[in-house]
């Protein structure tokens, strides 16, 4: 970080250095207002676009009508008697005003004041709190986190009206000053937890979180390319956010990202869900077992399928009607192989596709990839409701990450049975418990441990 100086009593001087370091003639949107408050020379700088203008205005109309024999002696004074808003301070450090300037408050000097009047009435362009289209609910509320920070904080203000919800600000990033909301309810959360999570974030050395809320993870926990699970939850629901941290987690929530991130994590916390919360016991336990199991079939049904596929004498009786019967033009494991990858390759189709033409090029897709692909000999019937079933299933992980990690698992049993046969699928078995049992999450905990909070 560079080094600044301190603002002095000269209005000259202090805006001469405004404009050195910041391109206020440069920027259109970095915006210089002089004008005169009791006889003395005065300057706002300010950051267009992040302004309430009818707020400058009264500000600016009640300063006006001060006089030169009501100017008092002090700026903390002047603050106080002069200065009709509710968030007023007084800094000295340029490298504080600086930072405020640039985040969208009002900076105001006035000749023979020393330092500088730093006003917050900023407001950011912000999206409605709308329900998110990934964490939806039956049942319960219908908003969600947008991209502006201090909406986010509040909304969980909101739910928890406790004096011991702690919400500590920082700023990560040299060029970006990326300001991260570390939100943790004093009386329930791990101290240790707390104070190694606090000086990881104060020792981060970078010059931008430019993935947001993922460069911080990264920062925060080295990931191992070879363990594809995540290390931690996010969510896009306030109420799961309120229901963790009074659990005793830790919520963090980054700036410019509508989702907050939940530590510590283990799979347990990962693969639940909103509607965990609000439905009965019975009903939220179902869901829970219903969910495990369709995550265990979508690892395991087609690595066991071709495993049977390869050893037919393996296959029981009640079983053989789903025997591929049709000659196979194409090996069994190439096609798995493709319709992984032309599955991937039909959602990120769905993403980018225009809403006018989701419809008809949806149709044309499974008409296609279909019907024509079975009759030309490409694919069998039966390899086709095997990988319908593993996308369609893919849907019930509330979590995206835990998602892919359960189709690379997936991926690579299918490319160890298809080689070392049974053995590879033993040695794929291996794999994937040892994937989950040895991943560790921020607190050195195992990922099946279950907090006590």
């Amino acid at each position: 970080m560079p080094e600044y100086r301190n603002a002095t009593a000269s209005l000259k001087e202090n805006t001469a250095y405004v404009n050195e370091i910041l391109p206020v003639q440069e920027s259109f949107d970095i915006v210089q207002r002089n004008m005169m408050i009791g006889g003395r020379e005065a300057a706002f700088f300010f950051v267009d676009g992040f302004t309430k203008d009818e707020s400058m205005l009264k500000i600016m109309d009640s300063m006006m009508s001060i006089t030169e024999e009501d100017m008092p002696k002090s700026a903390t004074a002047f603050s106080k008697s002069h200065i009709p808003y509710v968030e007023v301070d007084i800094l000295v450090g340029f490298d504080q005003i600086f930072h405020n300037i640039l985040s969208g408050t009002t900076a105001l000097f006035i000749d023979g004041y020393e330092g500088c009047f730093i006003i917050d009435c900023r407001t950011y362009p912000a999206r409605s709190v709308d329900e998110p289209d990934k964490d939806k609910a039956l049942r319960g509320s219908r908003d969600g986190f947008v991209e502006t920070i201090v909406f986010n904080t509040a909304l969980m203000r909101r739910r928890i009206r406790d004096p011991h919800l702690i919400m500590k600000m920082m700023q990560v990033g040299e060029s970006t000053g990326t300001d991260v909301a570390v939100c943790y309810m004093e009386d329930r959360v791990d101290p240790e937890l707390l104070k190694k999570l606090l000086r990881k974030i104060s020792q981060i050395r970078i010059d931008a979180l430019r993935m947001n809320q993922q460069s911080l993870a990264e920062c925060l926990m080295k990931r191992k390319w070879y363990n594809p699970f995540p290390k931690f939850k996010y969510t896009e629901r306030p109420d799961t956010a309120a229901v963790c941290l009074l659990e005793g987690k830790i919520v963090i929530m980054v700036d410019n990202s509508p989702s907050a991130m939940i530590l510590p994590t283990s799979i347990f916390d990962i693969v639940e869900e909103a509607n965990d919360y609000y439905f009965p016991t019975l009903t939220g336990v179902y869901l829970k077992i219903s969910r495990g199991l369709i995550a265990f079939m979508t690892v395991f049904l087609t690595p066991v399928y071709l495993l049977f596929m390869q050893n037919p004498r393996w296959l029981p009786e009640t079983f053989e009607f789903v025997a591929v019967r049709d000659m196979v033009n194409v090996p069994l494991i190439w096609q798995l192989l493709i319709l992984e990858l032309a599955i991937d390759g039909l959602r990120l189709a769905a993403m980018n596709t225009p809403n006018m033409l989701s419809t008809p090029l949806s149709v044309i897709a499974g008409l296609v990839l279909g019907e024509f692909s079975v009759s030309s000999g490409w694919f069998n019937s039966e390899i086709m409701l095997a990988m319908a079933f593993v996308s369609v299933a893919n849907y019930t992980q509330p979590n995206f990450e835990l998602g892919y990690a359960l189709k690379f698992m997936r991926l690579q049993l299918l490319i160890l049975t298809a080689l070392l046969n049974w053995a590879g699928f033993v040695l794929g078995v291996l794999v994937v418990v040892g994937s989950i049992c040895f991943n560790k999450t921020l607190t050195g905990h195992s990922y099946l441990h279950i907090s006590r909070n």
